[in-house]
């Protein structure tokens, strides 16, 4: 066992950690307007001024677990409007494809506990283009490109500066932090670099009036006294003077009003950047910053150094030799998790995979009710916010660290995308993958309902019920690790809140009681002809492809759960006879023997779709051939002989089936034929199904890229689909990346692009589907080529192709970066990764958000094919 991995039995190494938000302004919970409006609320340009109620934001930042103190970097290069203290970025309705952020920084490595962290921000030396980056996304349309930074030309010169932050823990409350600046471009530049610490405010909403101080700064040592910390202090090895103010809203320049505040939160951006006099001169307040003024000479760098600590007397004696400590120890705990550590480049992107996986924890505080009511200490919130968003959600009361699926445009946890977080985070933390998992089924989390929390914009919408897939993967990775011992307390725990949440789908979500399920958006964006989450005005609904076939997914999860836990607790034998017949009566309706003999399979296309349901019982496929119709291939299970013959009720269910509904049970891929390794497959397809699907998934003039499995197929580029609906005309076409509809949202931004979360579990059903028929089993892949494979030369096959997107070809590239030659060629930008939310399905291009690590995370476990 090395360092890293003894320390993460200790949870006390976890109490400080990235766990501040890339952008807190815009976000549901700061908005206290009438009508919704998040991203108007708090602006960018308030975001200075404004002293959040529910967390903050930075840039590197870090705080302790219940961010009372924080910690992040500022910069000013003597041009800028502002100083730098937030990532800047565009709003939902001013970005062309939605909100996006325009900097540059990455992620650069962890470890599990924080022990050791390391991020890169690049900093242009010249004004910070903010005018034009919103004049030019504003002037774009859906059909155009997102116009980045990188666009605007501002690094071409290399007149910029790469700012390095380094974390290195001495101990729980003992944080080593070094900041080094290097000047990239060919002349000296003058550049302000604030190190600051501020407490979130606690004390301006009504409940509590104890203010925490921050003083001193004599002699390179700061005081820092909070009631729930302690004393510590900020060591400072280059002594400078350290600037002082308040957490506090800027009321006069927010909302002219003088609420008698002297010092704000922004008051060290206004000295430093107009000499305004709005710094405390008794250096005192709740925030603080050390200015150090400084010019680097050109091609050169400048080293800060310093030290949080509960001791005043620390020093930097043994600073480099702890920080040394800290960096071999986190190379020794990724040496133990590489695969293959002969490949220096997919160790480079699964390390920086995992780094940004852990620096997107996020403090998450949330508590509807008092967020709906409003704050005794401030005004009244308008009366529509009665009814507003979440306002059936009063329950939900968070104050935890989660895995967000991106601190800047997600900085909100989202249900599905955490599954899937937990799916690479167990690789390096499984506590940590358990626990959030565990976290979301708690009773301040799911509703009591049984509904999961979907995301903070709408916690009432509805996500693929894909819990119980990664508690199950989780779980069997775990056992695995153990030598055959399984962790049957997290399974048993949570399996029970899993039930609760798939009845509340039984009935919430199959409308007309047929087994054919609505769900919604389910997270699919612009890929459906019209939103799914809007009820037609003739009162259409629209059974789902997809919606059902999740569900069939969630009882084979489930089924597949109760049948592990039944090997010591026989109850669980009525629990796995149940959701199969859950399971048997979904596959019956989605294949045409349902109440109303119409399902959702198309024999003639052989190819699962939408349908819409029309108020007189009557229905139409919806002929969109897209990944809604390949989600069926994940409603697959692989039995052992034993988990059939050792469970006498279960075995006697699946008998009644074969001869009392044979129609049914001809449907279920060979579950009642034991494979010659002793193995049963419980799936929705039969052969000739799967090999249907699988001839238009592997045809690459359909969904199959060279970068994976496009979200939409190739085939509607020449042939778009079109239905008109009482007079008003929906359609739809491919695109490989953005969407060219505003339909759904400004942030529903995709229709066909490559989706790391999909092609994960296409890989895992296919390898599945192996398990069963073995290696005699083939198809065509691709099709048409004539060249034929066993399902897990397939999976390889994709895995290779997904991972194409991020590993270099043979002039040196990576898909990922697309044509922009300054981040594919320059040795300062060409080995930093970034992950993108999607990926063009024609060029492997990155699209969306930049640092969606969550989910895009799943590479770490990708490039390696671990099965």
């Amino acid at each position: 066992m090395n360092a890293e991995q003894s320390r993460l039995k200790d949870s006390s190494w976890k109490k400080w950690g990235p766990y501040v938000s890339d952008r807190q302004w815009g976000t549901v919970r700061e908005d206290y307007s009438a009508n919704g409006d998040a991203w108007n609320y708090i602006t960018h340009d308030m975001a200075r001024s404004k002293a959040y109620r529910w967390g903050e934001e930075g840039i590197a930042g870090i705080c302790d677990r219940q961010q009372n103190l924080c910690f992040a970097i500022a910069l000013w290069n003597k041009k800028d409007p502002i100083i730098k203290e937030r990532y800047f970025g565009l709003s939902n309705p001013e970005g062309n494809h939605g909100e996006d952020v325009k900097e540059l920084y990455y992620y650069l490595d962890s470890t599990p506990t924080h022990s050791y962290m390391k991020t890169l921000y690049k900093y242009p030396q010249n004004e910070f283009p903010y005018a034009w980056l919103v004049d030019e996304n504003k002037r774009r349309t859906r059909n155009d490109p997102e116009f980045e930074l990188i666009d605007t030309g501002i690094f071409d010169k290399d007149e910029y500066f790469d700012v390095f932050t380094e974390y290195a823990k001495n101990a729980q409350d003992d944080i080593l932090i070094k900041i080094t600046i290097h000047n990239r471009g060919d002349a000296a530049a003058l550049l302000n670099v604030m190190p600051t610490l501020w407490f979130r405010n606690t004390w301006s909403w009504g409940y509590d009036n104890y203010k925490p101080i921050i003083a001193g700064g004599s002699n390179g040592v700061t005081s820092i006294f909070h009631e729930d910390l302690g004393q510590l202090w900020l060591h400072a090895e280059s002594k400078s003077q350290v600037l002082f103010c308040d957490n506090e809203t800027n009321n006069g320049r927010l909302y002219n009003f003088d609420n008698g505040v002297k010092y704000h939160k922004d008051g060290i951006n206004d000295h430093i950047v107009h000499g305004a006099d709005t710094i405390n001169p008794k250096n005192t307040g709740t925030k603080a910053a050390i200015n150090y003024d400084i010019s680097i000479e050109a091609k050169q760098s400048l080293v800060l150094r310093l030290r949080l600590s509960p001791d005043a007397n620390y020093g930097f004696e043994d600073f480099d030799h702890i920080f040394d400590i800290r960096v071999t120890e986190a190379d020794q705990f990724y040496q133990d998790v590489y695969s293959n550590k002969n490949d220096a480049d997919k160790c480079l992107i699964q390390r920086q995979a995992f780094a940004g996986m852990l620096w997107n924890k996020q403090f998450y505080y949330s508590d509807v009710r008092q967020w709906l009511n409003g704050d005794p200490g401030q005004p009244e919130p308008p009366q529509q916010r009665e009814n507003a968003r979440n306002s059936k959600w009063k329950h939900l009361n968070t104050k935890d660290i989660i895995s967000m699926p991106d601190k800047w445009e997600y900085p909100w946890f989202a249900a599905w995308d955490l599954a899937f977080h937990c799916l690479p985070l167990a690789t390096i933390d499984m506590a940590f993958a358990k626990n959030q998992l565990v976290l979301l089924t708690r009773d301040w989390y799911m509703h009591p309902n049984g509904q999961l929390p979907a995301y903070e914009w709408d916690f009432g919408d509805v996500n693929p019920p894909v819990h119980a897939m990664a508690v199950w993967n989780i779980y069997k990775t775990d056992k695995a690790a153990n030598n055959g011992k399984g962790d049957t307390y997290f399974l048993e725990r949570i399996f029970h809140k899993l039930m609760l949440n798939f009845t509340w789908w039984v009935n919430r979500k199959d409308e007309t009681g047929n087994n054919i399920f609505e769900g919604g958006f389910l997270g699919m964006d612009n890929i459906g002809v019209f939103d799914r989450n809007t009820r037609l005005p003739s009162g259409q609904h629209l059974e789902q492809a997809d919606g059902t076939s999740w569900m069939a997914m969630y009882s084979l999860n489930l089924l597949r759960i109760a049948t592990e836990l039944a090997e010591t607790d026989k109850a669980y034998e009525d629990i796995a006879s149940k959701f199969f017949e859950h399971f048997i009566y979904i596959v019956g309706a989605m294949s045409n023997l349902g109440d109303n003999n119409e399902g959702l399979w198309d024999e003639e296309d052989g190819f699962f779709y939408d349908q819409l349901r029309f108020p007189d019982n009557g229905s139409v496929k919806m002929k969109v051939r897209s990944i809604v119709g390949l989600i069926p291939l994940f409603a697959t299970e692989v039995l052992d002989d034993a988990d059939i013959t050792d469970s006498p009720i279960f075995k006697e269910r699946m008998k009644w089936f074969a001869e009392m509904r044979p129609d049914l049970a001809s449907l279920v891929s060979r579950w009642n034929e034991r494979s010659s390794t002793g193995r049963h497959l419980i799936s929705l397809l039969r052969g000739y199904r799967m090999k249907s699907l699988l001839k238009y998934m592997l045809d690459e003039k359909e969904f199959l890229s060279d970068y994976g499995i496009r979200s939409l197929s190739k085939y509607h580029l020449d042939h778009p689909y079109k239905v008109d609906i009482n007079g008003i005309n929906f359609g739809i076409a491919y695109t490989p990346a953005e969407s060219d509809s505003g339909l759904f949202g400004g942030n529903s931004n995709w229709r066909g692009p490559i989706w790391m979360p999909i092609n994960y579990l296409i890989i895992d059903s296919l390898h599945k589907f192996h398990r069963y028929y073995g290696d005699d089993f083939k198809v065509e892949c691709p099709t048409g080529s004539g060249k034929f494979m066993n399902l897990k030369e397939v999976a390889d096959e994709l895995y290779g192709r997904v991972s194409k997107i991020f590993l270099k070809d043979d002039k040196g590239n990576r898909p990922l970066f697309g044509n922009n030659q300054k981040m594919q060629t320059d040795p300062h930008f060409k080995d930093h990764i970034l992950f993108y939310e999607f990926f063009d399905g024609d060029n492997g291009r990155g699209a969306g958000a930049s640092h969606q690590t969550g989910w895009t995370g799943l590479i770490a476990n990708c490039l390696y094919k671990k099965q």
